[in-house]
Order: structure tokens, then C-alpha cells, then sequence
């Protein structure tokens, strides 16, 4: 195949906005993409513009349709082993042996979840279980939500949630509260269970080590996330803490730093959500592109 203007690794959301600006400026783009979307298990995606409450499924499918309109496009089913060169000659190395070649690199993997660890909270994760209150909390109609302590910014879930419903901050004995994020609660209306969970069941059923049981309307939790592929770590790219967990550094570019390789998407930014990283992409496509126009700059 011959040298391509770009490598987007990662087929998602992000990654195709960004495939749709460098399409459109007629460049040559290559996605490369494992087919393990983040909201793969969720039957709506809700607080994308124009596209309330679609199945992100068929999101994704249309923009893909759309995408392979465009005749410079080339679209593989892979995953990415390695990548490696520097700017204008950089090589991705696919699991299967195969070999690319590109003048500029784009990483929208992604990130994974890391989930409490708790009995049942995995395979309702997407479906009862949350994280973005601004995605699925108007859908609980009010309800009592409950949410799931991971850290620090399980508090700050917490406060906020009380905005769609009546929230009951599950402690899971992870961690102690002190008088000032007790008193901010109460008044917010947040009540607080401090006894462990032992496993959800039905909808969003939980149930405490003591044997009682507590229904919710949903839940939500703050998963520890942390990119979804060692790729650009191992090439090089650095990362970042933030209080949702790590996450590649980029300028306001788009660029990591790493000349030439750029990232987007949930695995470049926080916080996460359709719309953001649709925007997030859009902006790194651009910049890509000007990337390549002024390549001095």
C-alpha cells in the first residue's frame, strides 16, 4: 500500500470525525480499527445534537457509510501491534504481520474502564450502570439513583446527580467521609450507605453485605480509565494523570508529544461523551490537516 497522508488507529467516534475533515481535503486517510467501541453494550446514546436518544450502533454505522463515500478512504479490521518512525515516515505494524507507512499518525483508541469490583456491575455496565449523568441521567425520570465510590471523584458524581433524582452515595467502605462532605451532601439531599455491597442483581438491585437490599432507578460509578491500547505509550507518547485516570497528553493541537502523532477522543480528554469526542475529533482532523499544509508551523 502506498505511503498514506494519515493513520487514524481507532475507528470510534472521534477518529471518524477526524477521518471526515482529512476526507474532505481530499488527503489520504487510512483507519485502522478493532471494532470495541466504549458504548458498545448501550442500546441509546443520548445528548449528541441531532441524534438524541440513537442507537450508537446505527450512529456508528452511518458515519461509516458516509466515510466510505469518500474515495480516498480505506477502512481496515485490525488491531495495531506496534508503531514506530518519526514524522513524515512513521510505520504501524498490525497484529497479523501486516505493515503501513504515513506521513502523519492519529490515536483515537479510546480508553478502558477500570470497574469497582463488584458481583453483577460489569454486565449491566452501559445498560443500568453509568457514568455521565448528562448521557443517561434524564432517562431516570427522577428516580433514586444511586452511585458507586471509586475515589475522589465519586464526591463530586454524587453532588452533581442530585440534579436527576434522589441519590444514595454508596460508600462501599472504600472510603471515609468527612464532616464537610457530609454536611454538602445532606443538603443536596443525598443520603449516604456505608455498608458494603455484596452483588447487583435484576435492573439495578443492590444488595449489602448485611442482607438488606436497595432498588434503584440506575446507577452510576466513576470507572479508573486508562488508554485501551499500549500503542502510543509503547512508541513513546507521554501520558497524564487526571482525576478520571491517564490519558495521552497533547498540545491544544491535538499533537502528542510526539512530533507528528496526534490523539483524540475520550483517550486525549476528559470528560467523555459522544458529542465531546465527535468535536474532539473534528478539531484534530483539522489540525492534522494544517499539519501537513504548513509543515514548518
Amino acid at each position: 500500500m502506498k505511503m498514506q497522508d494519515v493513520i487514524l488507529v481507532g475507528g470510534g467516534y472521534a477518529g471518524m470525525a477526524a477521518a471526515l475533515q482529512l476526507l474532505r481535503a481530499r488527503r489520504s486517510v487510512l483507519i485502522i480499527d478493532a471494532g470495541m467501541r466504549r458504548n458498545r453494550s448501550a442500546s441509546h446514546s443520548y445528548g449528541f445534537l441531532g441524534q438524541d436518544g440513537v442507537d450508537p450502533a446505527e450512529l456508528a454505522g452511518i458515519a461509516r457509510t458516509q466515510l466510505e463515500a469518500y474515495p480516498t478512504l480505506t477502512w481496515k479490521e485490525g488491531e495495531v501491534a506496534s508503531a514506530a518512525g518519526e514524522n513524515d515516515a512513521f510505520q504501524v505494524t498490525l497484529t497479523t504481520g501486516e505493515r503501513f507507512e504515513t506521513r502523519r499518525l492519529l490515536f483515537a483508541t479510546g480508553v478502558t474502564d477500570g470497574l469497582p469490583s463488584v458481583p453483577g456491575l460489569a454486565e449491566r455496565w452501559g445498560r443500568s450502570v453509568f457514568h455521565c449523568p448528562y448521557c443517561h441521567g434524564y432517562e431516570l425520570a427522577q428516580g433514586h439513583i444511586g452511585v458507586i465510590a471509586t475515589g475522589p471523584m465519586s464526591v463530586h458524581q454524587a453532588q452533581l446527580l442530585t440534579e436527576w433524582g434522589k441519590v444514595t452515595f454508596l460508600t462501599n467502605a472504600l472510603m471515609p467521609l468527612d464532616d464537610e462532605t457530609r454536611t454538602d451532601l445532606h443538603r443536596r439531599g443525598a443520603t449516604m450507605e456505608e455498608t458494603p455491597i455484596d452483588r447487583i442483581e435484576g435492573k439495578a438491585e443492590v444488595f449489602l453485605t448485611d442482607g438488606r437490599r436497595v432498588d434503584f432507578a440506575g446507577l452510576f460509578t466513576a470507572p479508573i480509565c486508562s488508554p485501551a491500547s499500549a500503542v502510543a505509550e509503547t512508541m513513546g507518547c507521554a501520558l497524564i494523570e487526571t482525576p478520571m485516570g491517564s490519558q495521552l497528553r497533547t498540545s491544544d493541537e491535538k499533537e502528542t508529544s510526539i512530533c507528528g502523532v496526534f490523539a483524540c477522543g475520550d483517550v486525549a480528554r476528559a470528560p467523555h461523551s459522544v458529542s465531546l469526542a465527535v468535536a474532539d475529533g473534528a478539531t484534530a482532523g483539522a489540525q492534522i490537516h494544517r499539519s501537513l499544509v504548513w509543515p514548518s508551523r
